[in-house]
């Protein structure tokens, strides 16, 4: 694969759907499309509101348990 600062940003677009298409499934995808196209929003506020009180322990708790889960 080619690496992510050589990809135009067609391809990186092209490979990041694939991504979200394999772990979310088609129905995941466009839904995602849905939401995040639009334009819509204040992602900036969102994130706040879902991060509010998240630690960076929390965040790296989840991140192990989601290695320690992982099928491979």
């Amino acid at each position: 694969m080619i690496s992510i600062d050589r990809m135009t940003d067609e391809d990186f677009e092209r490979h990041a759907l694939a991504i979200f298409q394999r772990e979310l499934g088609l129905d995941g995808l466009a839904r995602f499309l849905r939401i995040n196209l639009a334009g819509s929003g204040d992602y900036t506020r969102d994130r706040h509101k879902w991060l509010n009180g998240v630690t960076i322990d929390d965040i790296m708790e989840e991140v192990a348990s989601r290695q320690n889960h992982s099928p491979c």
